[in-house]
């Protein structure tokens, strides 16, 4: 059921780094990304891919992770993503991509679900640096970074308490906390 597949599609930030992603499973994934709507049907977006442990220090070493867990400055070794895909803006085909990158990653982030892989996208990317350490081509927008990998954690859904806090939180035991507004909350009549 697609409720399902959406309910476990979660941000997962600490993976089992040793579990290997064949780049045959980053492509299939990729697959979902280019039958994605696009926005005049332009199809502007790239995609890098990455399996490669070099590689994905690379990357690592340019993405900031879970802005509300303060201190926490991502992954420790052993539990980092072992797999990437760079989507890329190509602006030689348009200049703006509206919100294509975004349905691209998600469909990205439900295939991964589907196959018992999880991910997180990430914006916070320190792009200068990425383009230049991957010879990324001016031409080619760095939009979002998807990080992918066996999920190593527990990611709760849980209702906005009446203080209104939409921050996710960790507890204890490690379990990662996501509070979700309800339903009642979000529609406008």
């Amino acid at each position: 059921m697609i409720r399902d597949l959406v309910e476990k599609t979660r941000s997962y930030r600490r993976f089992h780094q040793d579990f290997k992603i064949e780049l045959e499973t980053l492509k299939e994934l990729v697959e979902l990304a280019r039958l994605s709507a696009a926005a005049g049907n332009l199809q502007p977006l790239k995609y890098m891919l990455s399996n490669d442990p070099e590689k994905n220090e690379i990357i690592f070493k340019n993405l900031g992770w879970a802005g509300y867990l303060k201190g926490w400055p991502g992954p420790g070794e052993g539990e980092r993503p072992s797999a990437y895909i760079i989507v890329l803006g190509d602006t030689r085909i348009c200049k703006s991509f509206g919100c294509d990158h975004g349905i691209s990653c998600q469909n990205i982030m439900l295939g991964a679900v589907e196959k018992g892989l999880g991910g997180c996208m990430i914006g916070s990317v320190n792009r200068d640096k990425l383009r230049k350490n991957l010879n990324i081509f001016d031409h080619l927008e760095i939009l979002l970074v998807v990080a992918l990998g066996k999920p190593k954690e527990t990611v709760v859904l849980e209702t906005v308490g009446p203080d209104g806090d939409i921050k996710y939180w960790r507890d204890d035991e490690g379990l990662h906390h996501v509070p979700k507004r309800r339903l009642e909350d979000i529609i406008v009549e």
